[in-house]
């Protein structure tokens, strides 16, 4: 059976998020997904409930001196944030490490080197990476193809409007979290979507400035941050 599947979405457990695990679900259902993969920073979701006609993939997402690294099918901790370690941490779970918006700050691929021979797969489609690198996707995909990995996909979605912008579709056996890690792992997976607007990653991230009581001066800086994203989204027209 063909899946749709959006493999990186935030809940209002990551500081920058908004969105309960029902919503996620909800909006994913409505946009045509099969299945989603919440991915709290630094969170893992440790007891996923079970929706019916939907896969709801436990993950999360570990900040690495090497980048942010993806852990699929994962609830227990991973409270490190050594990539190697966080790796070892992921498949001791029976896991998926994948690679997440590798080239979003750096076109520099030799930097990530070190990181392939633990990796499960790259996200290739992340409807937010390229904000600041407009083909971050492009590298991403370029990169995996060159080390031969998997390509993954996902929104990075933050906001209700942002799930579902990015996914991918893979034949599996079955609707279940074992039928669809397996199917990811041969590497078929098509990844596709669209992109974000930018202004969502400010409102994240004032999302996060309310959460976490920053201090006046922070709000400053994020109404620059905001005017920038506002002027990314009047200007922007794509390759």
């Amino acid at each position: 059976m063909e899946l749709r599947l959006d493999l990186h979405v935030h809940s209002r457990r990551s500081p920058d998020g908004v969105m309960t695990i029902e919503e996620i679900v909800s909006l994913a259902k409505a946009r045509g997904l099969n299945g989603a993969a919440v991915c709290d920073h630094d969170l893992a979701l440790a007891d996923p409930p079970v929706f019916e006609d939907f896969l709801l993939i436990p993950g999360v997402e570990v900040s690495t001196q090497l980048g942010h690294l993806l852990g699929l099918f994962v609830t227990g901790p991973v409270e490190t944030r050594d990539f190697f370690q966080a790796a070892e941490l992921i498949h001791a779970q029976g896991g998926l490490a994948v690679l997440a918006h590798p080239f979003e700050h750096s076109r520099d691929g030799s930097r990530l080197a070190p990181a392939v021979p633990l990796l499960d797969g790259i996200e290739v489609w992340n409807s937010r990476a390229d904000r600041k690198l407009h083909d971050a996707n492009r590298l991403a995909a370029s990169f995996a193809q060159v080390c031969r990995l998997p390509g993954f996909g996902g929104s990075d979605a933050h906001c209700p409007q942002e799930v579902g912008n990015g996914f991918v579709t893979v034949e599996a056996e079955a609707l279940t979290l074992e039928a669809a890690k397996a199917a990811l792992l041969t590497g078929s997976a098509r990844a596709q979507g669209r992109r974000s607007r930018a202004w969502y990653a400010a409102r994240s991230q004032l999302t996060k400035r309310r959460k976490t009581g920053a201090k006046p001066l922070s709000y400053v800086k994020w109404a620059a941050f905001a005017a920038k994203c506002c002027a990314q989204d009047i200007f922007w027209r794509g390759d």
